[in-house]
């Protein structure tokens, strides 16, 4: 075939091409797609279509407002924040906390073991051995009710044979204990050695290989 007549046949064949176009009916992606016609090495006709732009993802707008809740510690956290906002003071704390009616097992224990640890101690310093208690008995290490933590054998010395003493129930030392450790149980008041496991007297000296929180008062606290 002699270059003219192929050169004809070219044009012929993108005419008819540019026919079939022009009668089909463009779809949405077509519109939006450009095709191209060009020419090989060899003069045949070669259809070229580039890759569709990518397509934005379309935005879902969901009605009302949504509100992702607080993680349950960060709850509890704020609880805390809050009902230790509402008192000036671990005085006034422990004022509003007094009252010796209706104290459960587990109060009664927790009043007994600060009434007998610490009823010489200032406010701070019975609140911080509540607090030991406390821990304890949340802790995994110790029994698991306050009750249990104070008659665990070899723990406490106020304790004979597993048991705990009586206490006179009219002392303004035994109520100031019942509203220590109501503060301590409702977490009204930040301890002063938060996280503390142990303590003993400063007269002691039992070499401990634990970490040192803090010291109130008589006594020093480690966890």
């Amino acid at each position: 075939m002699k270059f003219p007549f192929r050169a004809a046949s070219f044009a012929a064949i993108v005419v008819a091409a540019a026919g079939t176009l022009a009668a089909t009916t463009p779809t949405i992606a077509q519109e939006q797609v450009p095709i191209a016609i060009e020419q090989d090495v060899n003069g045949r006709a070669v259809t070229s279509v580039p890759a569709p732009a990518p397509q934005a993802v379309p935005t879902v707008w969901m009605p009302g407002e949504i509100v992702q809740p607080l993680p349950a510690e960060t709850q509890e956290d704020d609880a805390s924040d809050a009902a230790r906002a509402e008192f000036a003071s671990l005085a006034a704390a422990v004022d509003a906390h007094h009252g010796t009616d209706d104290l459960n097992e587990e109060l009664r224990c927790l009043a007994t073991g600060v009434y007998f640890e610490s009823k010489g101690e200032p406010l701070a310093g019975q609140l911080a051995v509540a607090d030991v208690i406390l821990n304890r008995s949340q802790s995994g290490r110790f029994p698991g009710s306050v009750c249990s933590v104070l008659t665990q054998r070899g723990q406490f010395s106020f304790v004979r044979g597993g048991k705990l003493p009586s206490v006179n129930p009219g002392s303004k030392a035994w109520k100031t204990a019942v509203a220590v450790a109501r503060v301590a149980q409702a977490e009204a008041w930040e301890s002063p050695t938060d996280g503390a496991l142990f303590f003993h007297a400063r007269y002691v000296s039992p070499r401990w290989r634990l970490a040192r929180v803090g010291s109130v008062g008589n006594h020093i606290f480690y966890r």
